[in-house]
C-alpha cells in the first residue's frame, strides 16, 4: 500500500492502535490523552486525516465507528529510525538496534524484524 508518512502526532495514534485494536475515535482519544493534550474533536479531525491518508481504516461494528491500522508497525518505525539516523544524525552505515531492547512497544520478534528491516535498507542503499 503506497501511503504518506505519518506525522508524529498521526504516530502517537497510530501506537495506540498498534497496542489494541479496533478502537472507537474515544477509546483512541483516551489512549492518547496523556501525550497529547488536545480536544476530543482534534483526535477525530487527526483520524480523518489519517483515514485519508490510508495509514488507518474504519469499520462499523455494532453502530460505533472503529478504526485499525493499514501500516505495519515494524516497516513504519523502520522508516522513521532511518530517516532520523540519516538526516538528523548523519549516521552512516549499520545501526544498533539494541537501543530498541527496552521498547515497550515492541516484541522480541518485532525488534528482529526491525534488524531484518534496517540492514536490508542499509544494503539497498549501497547497490
Amino acid at each position: 500500500m503506497d501511503t504518506q508518512r505519518p506525522s508524529p502526532t498521526e504516530l502517537i495514534l497510530l501506537k495506540a492502535l498498534w497496542r489494541k485494536a479496533p478502537l472507537s475515535a474515544r477509546e483512541v482519544h483516551e489512549q492518547v490523552a496523556a501525550d497529547l493534550a488536545w480536544s476530543f474533536s482534534s483526535t477525530r479531525k487527526t483520524l480523518d486525516r489519517m483515514l485519508d491518508k490510508g495509514l488507518i481504516s474504519a469499520l462499523d461494528i455494532h453502530g460505533v465507528k472503529v478504526y485499525r491500522a493499514e501500516v505495519g508497525k515494524v516497516q513504519t518505525l523502520a522508516n522513521f529510525v532511518k530517516d532520523f539516523s540519516q538526516r538528523v544524525l548523519e549516521v552512516k552505515g549499520p545501526l544498533p538496534v539494541a537501543m530498541f531492547a527496552q521498547s515497550e512497544l515492541l516484541n522480541a520478534a518485532e525488534i528482529e524484524d526491525l534488524e531484518r528491516l534496517l540492514l536490508d535498507s542499509e544494503a539497498s542503499d549501497h547497490e
